[in-house]
């Protein structure tokens, strides 16, 4: 298949995507356009879709017996009489989205099914609008840091922001974003059937709205995308206006003087960032005994002293909030805490605001799942490790698959696209498994946090369970021309690795821009490059990324381990 790649966007973009304006490229099947900026694809971006052509692409599926399917991006792929379809995705997120684009290159004749806004979670209700106003409170640190700003020789008046101003800047991102998927897809001929998918049998589903009988179509293969939301406790009352979820607190439709966040996790983290920066003070009330429990402990203490510690945020580890009264009639938000062991009362807050971060839970709702004896697990779809889904006798369900947030394997948009790409690669014929591992998660505060594979705890126990040493190299942003040209030289990346063979168990990093820094640790791991060879990465002088070459140069790699860099040839 021969596809053009045209821009009308920015060429400042496209040149740091490493795409000239004027160029084509002729793409394969066995080298798939596979174009993302954080799990979104470049047309999300306003980036023109792919020119038709009159080649075809002849795929043969050793999952459809000999059936061959012939097809061109100009009418989205022709399918045997007996289906509708070849591919049917309930839900148009990340994972939904990235998974019918890449059918698209594969030749297959896709339709999404949408029952809320294209764009799911991450471009409506979190990734995208919560980094809108992530970068406002990045900015107004910066002018609001005297120290900072004299260290540059800077002098600035006092700064103030538009607090509606910037709620439409994460609104209009948002609308941006979701109008560009909804073109990109049906540019290139997905069909988006609007309602709900509720699946009848293995190849068989309908889509309906509310007083509608719906409608009924086929599908070789059906993927269920269907995302998550919010999760709140029993005990906590909603609102929507002082006791609010991430949905609510992304409108910012106010700035509390005193809020209140139940979790310390990634959501929790970042919205005291923008509070904070908004001049609100914060408290935290965390269920475990320490603040940010899902990151490696040396990660989170360094974090701790930066983004807890300077700024107005106290916290209560160790206790639940058992019940949280909205505010009414006067009277403020009301918090019983009571300790997490004991269940005893501990404290009661009163306080503005109460944002709830305690996670999110799988959207399964009315998805037909008895219709194919499948069974939710705590709301989560079970599958395997190539997503196919499990019925309650531990079989596997014929053409079904779930992906995302709805499995609960990760709960990441990038997981979830990367989740439905490898799904639509094995029915397509190509056996393919997604390795977790290699997924990096990030956490947009100021500085960022990054991390992929396991943490040092994680690392340890494996090592005692399968019997090999692990050890650990660290650098420090100090050291890094970039880092302290910007006058940002707070920050640490550590490495944990295999000494005995020089494998890479996990990277975390703390600093300026530690989310775009992960991606070649990621990569090296889902590859499968070892230290012993990384370490030949030349890296350009003076940038952020010789953070992760002090790094992997700092680790210590048995003297016997091979190399499979040799000497080049001169060129």
């Amino acid at each position: 298949m021969s596809l053009s790649i045209a821009s009308t966007s920015s060429s400042s973009i496209i040149k740091s995507s490493h795409f000239n304006e004027s160029s084509s490229s002729s793409l394969s099947p066995s080298k798939p356009l596979n174009l993302r900026f954080c799990g979104l694809r470049r047309e999300a971006f306003g980036f023109t879709s792919l020119k038709q052509c009159s080649n075809r692409i002849s795929l043969s599926s050793r999952f459809h017996s000999k059936t061959k399917i012939s097809a061109s991006l100009s009418d989205n792929g022709t399918t045997p009489k007996s289906f509708d379809y070849d591919l049917v995705i309930i839900g148009a997120g990340v994972g939904g989205h990235g998974a019918a684009l890449h059918a698209v290159e594969k030749g297959l004749k896709t339709a999404i099914i949408e029952g809320d806004v294209v764009g799911g979670t991450c471009v409506n209700r979190g990734c995208v609008p919560s980094k809108a106003l992530l970068a406002v409170s990045g900015r107004m640190r910066e002018l609001q840091s005297e120290h900072h700003l004299k260290a540059l020789g800077l002098q600035v008046s006092a700064a103030g922001y538009d607090r509606q101003g910037v709620a439409d800047h994460a609104n209009n991102l948002a609308s941006k974003i979701r109008s560009n998927l909804t073109n990109s897809m049906k540019a290139l001929g997905v069909d988006i059937l609007t309602g709900v998918g509720t699946i009848l049998g293995p190849q068989k589903v309908k889509y309906w709205k509310a007083g509608s009988p719906g409608t009924t179509i086929t599908a070789k293969d059906i993927i269920i995308a269907t995302g998550s939301v919010p999760f709140v406790p029993k005990g906590i009352e909603v609102d929507g206006k002082t006791v609010i979820t991430s949905d609510h607190a992304l409108k910012l439709e106010f700035v509390p003087d005193w809020i209140v966040i139940v979790g310390s996790g990634y959501i929790g983290l970042e919205f005291s960032d923008v509070y904070t920066a908004l001049g609100s003070e914060v408290t935290f009330v965390e269920a475990l005994d320490q603040l940010m429990p899902g990151f490696d402990p040396e990660i989170s203490k360094l974090a701790q002293r930066v983004l807890i510690n300077p700024r107005k945020i106290d916290y209560h580890t160790g206790v639940f909030a058992s019940k949280i009264t909205p505010a009414k009639n006067g009277k403020p938000v009301t918090i019983e805490l009571i300790d997490a062991k004991t269940k005893e009362p501990k404290d009661t807050l009163e306080v503005d605001a109460a944002l709830i971060a305690t996670g999110r839970a799988p959207f399964t709702k009315d998805l037909g799942l008895e219709n194919i004896n499948v069974v939710t697990q705590r709301g989560f779809v079970p599958v395997d490790e190539r997503m196919r889904v499990i019925d309650a006798d531990g079989k596997l369900v014929p053409h079904i698959y779930c992906i995302g947030d709805a499995n609960g394997k990760m709960m990441l948009a990038h997981a979830a696209s990367a989740q439905g790409i490898s799904v639509v690669e094995q029915v397509t014929g190509r056996d393919h498994v997604v390795n977790h591992l290699s997924i990096p998660a990030a956490c947009f505060t100021h500085p960022e946090i990054s991390m992929v594979g396991l943490t040092e705890p994680q690392a340890r126990e494996k090592a005692e369970k399968e019997g090999f040493e692990i050890s650990v190299a660290k650098t420090s942003f100090k050291a890094n021309t970039k880092a302290l040209a910007e006058n940002e030289g707070e920050g640490l990346a550590k490495l944990i690795y295999r000494p005995d063979n020089g494998e890479i168990l996990g990277v975390h990093i703390f600093g300026l821009h530690a989310a775009d820094l992960i991606h070649e640790a990621s990569n090296a791991i889902a590859l499968g490059t070892r230290i012993q060879d990384i370490k030949f990465a030349v890296h350009a002088h003076p940038t952020l990324s010789e953070v992760l070459d002090e790094l992997f140069k700092a680790a210590k790699v048995g003297a016997l381990v091979s190399s499979s860099v040799h000497e080049p040839v001169a060129a």
